[in-house]
């Protein structure tokens, strides 16, 4: 029961009651798009000892098991804090952010607020006064004596989680950030140097200990993950595939990145469905490759160490290529009764309707799923009507085009790829293709 309410604002701080446990809740009631919500755990100068201190959707826990990620929802997560680790553990205080990377600002979101619950005690900051920032610090939870307090900061911060997260001295392999907000980072860090009582944590970043592996590939994992949580779905365990249209029209799209832009995009749902994160790939054209597996260790410039422009080049020609993955599947790991999940992007000139209908109704009785992906507006013949085949065990197939993908969304392309795929996993149990 909570008999004690007490509202903070920007600046003020307060005692905690002594606890064994506190919950610290960071919430709001509407956002352009999902809280990205941290723990960061820094010492006195204002850094993790190490990317271990690093709470967020990826790493969800600290070694002390002192801050506990508990709940990461699109408007709500929330944080366990173990008082009596949090005492031993090598830090001075937790400092709980958010972040919008999905696009909009905190100045349309609405209603966003930092709840500590101490057994009976609760205290409560609300944000009135942000905003063009990306990135928020709310409070900050801190060693006072032989207990803690909390104090309200409020303080936006340009950039998304990489520049943010590099003010506190972890380091982000990912060069998204801008000049410009390198620019609004250094300026940050003067200020904060010029006015210590402002207690900024921009700080140069920390070379004493390893970076944290946090890559695009992570953050875009992230969203894959929001966007089952969207449809209410529980967590998906899937082998991943994607099979590149390599033709000779397909030219423009691998020398502009597009091609590299979405391997990156799909190699996120492998890093959320497999369980060592790998994606197996496939390339196609009259001919077809298949490539090295690849997981997020070592996902840069992948397109173009593996497969040479034009060196397939030519028409279409998909039987050959999803005969191969079938066999892979079928054949070379044949008592694997795991879900696969293959995502197989054509820019048109489909034309051997026949025995793409026979592949995929005698796959419709394997634990193969293919979700075909048009590119632009052309022919996609056979693919455009996969929804009205007849002849299958189960419905395995499901094709959708977009006319220009690296204009699509990265939230609307999960939101895409992941809705007839959740379906097929749960009628396919029903009938004993899956475990």
């Amino acid at each position: 029961m909570t008999d004690s309410f007490i509202h903070l604002n920007t600046g003020q701080n307060i005692s905690i009651n002594e606890c064994a446990q506190l919950q610290v809740t960071i919430q709001c009631t509407l956002s352009p798009s999902p809280l990205d919500v941290s723990c960061f755990m820094v010492n006195e100068e204002g850094k993790v000892p190490s990317d271990d201190y690093f709470v967020f959707y990826n790493q969800k826990a600290d070694p002390h098991q002192s801050v506990l990620l508990q709940q990461a929802e699109e408007l709500k997560s929330s944080f366990v804090l173990d008082t009596n680790q949090l005492r031993q553990a090598p830090v001075e205080k937790c400092v709980f952010t958010a972040t919008l990377d999905a696009g909009g600002t905190f100045a349309d979101v609405q209603a966003c607020q930092a709840i500590v619950q101490a057994g009976s005690q609760q205290i409560t900051y609300e944000i009135t006064q942000v905003t063009a920032e990306t990135a928020l610090i709310l409070i900050e939870i801190y060693k006072y004596r032989d207990g803690f307090k909390v104090r309200a900061i409020g303080r936006g911060f340009f950039g998304g989680l990489q520049p943010l997260a590099e003010s506190f001295g972890v380091e982000i392999e990912s060069n998204d950030t801008s000049e410009a907000e390198q620019v609004l980072l250094t300026a940050q860090a003067e200020v904060a140097a010029a006015s210590p009582e402002v207690l900024a944590p921009v700080a140069a970043p920390n070379t004493n200990h390893p970076p944290l592996n946090l890559t695009k590939i992570d953050l875009l994992k992230r969203k894959v993950t929001l966007s089952l949580q969207k449809k209410k779905i529980e967590p998906i365990q899937a082998r991943v595939a994607v099979v590149f249209d390599a033709s000779g029209s397909m030219y423009h799209l691998y020398r502009k990145g597009i091609v590299q832009e979405a391997f990156e995009r799909i190699l996120a749902i492998a890093s959320a469905f497999d369980d060592n994160g790998e994606l197996d790939v496939w390339f196609f054209a009259k001919d077809f490759l298949r490539a090295p597996s690849v997981t997020a260790r070592d996902f840069e410039n992948y397109i173009e160490r593996t497969y040479t422009l034009g060196s397939k080049g030519g028409t279409n020609n998909e039987p050959p290529v999803m005969q191969d993955v079938i066999r892979k599947y079928t054949i070379e790991e044949p008592n694997v009764k795991m879900p696969t999940y293959i995502i197989f992007f054509s820019d048109g000139g489909v034309s051997q309707k026949g025995k793409i209908m026979r592949l995929i109704t005698e796959s419709s009785t394997k634990n193969l799923f293919w979700q075909f992906v048009g590119l632009g507006q052309a022919n996609y013949g056979i693919l455009e009507k996969l929804d009205d085949m007849t002849g299958r065990f189960i419905d395995n197939a499901d094709f959708f085009a977009l006319d220009d993908i690296s204009k699509i969304s990265d939230e609307e392309l999960y939101d895409r790829l992941l809705t007839e795929f959740p379906g097929w996993i749960k009628e396919a149990r029903a009938k004993g293709i899956l475990a």
